[in-house]
């Protein structure tokens, strides 16, 4: 059993790749719903300060709609990763033991820096983060436009091997890697490998960074 906690960048600059990123994740569940196991999807999607939305929680893969994406605003990225990772957290505190996921998967897509958060900073972000992946094993990865996402996840707490940077006009390739790289994860897992031999043995590939810049 897998869950995926998704968070996603809805400020104003995503509309030039509104239907490229929706696209993209489309093609991202139809994938994973061809992989074994359970799964289950939280999507969150944010802007400026104190808009943040959440679509769903904990819905079965087999139950995601297609992606709507409504561009505004600006990014707060810091105070959503948070508040994300916080209430994907107490979400899971709040199953059963013998009901929690063997697999926690976060995934962050935006399309540029964080310039408007009010409650999180870079270093809290950033502990928060290696707790969750030292303590809880959860996985996060990290895809970024219009900068270096290895850099940026770094300051994040986000391994450089799941942290990929994309060309906006190449969201769709990145979600690609991202739904390849989970879907590698999700069977290592399944066959008893322990979530971080499964994670190493997933990270993304030469050939995946090239096309995510160059599709």
């Amino acid at each position: 059993y897998t869950h995926m906690a998704f968070l996603l960048d809805a400020s104003g600059s995503m509309a030039t790749i509104k239907s490229d990123v929706e696209g993209g994740f489309d093609a991202f569940v139809a994938d994973q719903r061809t992989q074994p196991g359970r799964c289950t999807v939280t999507l969150a999607d944010f802007s400026g300060p104190g808009d943040y939305v959440v679509r769903y929680t904990g819905k079965d893969l087999a139950e995601v709609e297609p992606l709507v994406l409504h561009p505004r605003g600006m990014t707060a990225l810091l105070d959503s990763i948070g508040r994300l990772v916080t209430e994907t957290g107490q979400w899971l505190a709040a199953l059963r033991e013998d009901q929690r996921p063997g697999l926690v998967i976060v995934g962050i897509m935006t399309d540029g820096m964080e310039n408007s958060s009010r409650e999180w900073t870079h270093a809290g972000i950033k502990a928060l983060i290696e707790e969750q992946e030292r303590t809880y094993s959860w996985v996060f990865h990290y895809l970024g436009a219009n900068q270096d996402a290895i850099e940026v996840g770094a300051g994040l707490g986000v391994r450089a091997d799941a942290a990929l940077t994309y060309a906006p006009d190449a969201a769709g390739s990145a979600m690609a890697a991202y739904s390849t790289s989970m879907a590698s994860m999700r069977g290592a897992v399944a066959r008893g490998e322990d979530v971080e031999t499964a994670r190493r043995g997933s990270a993304y590939t030469a050939a995946q960074r090239r096309k995510a810049v160059k599709d």
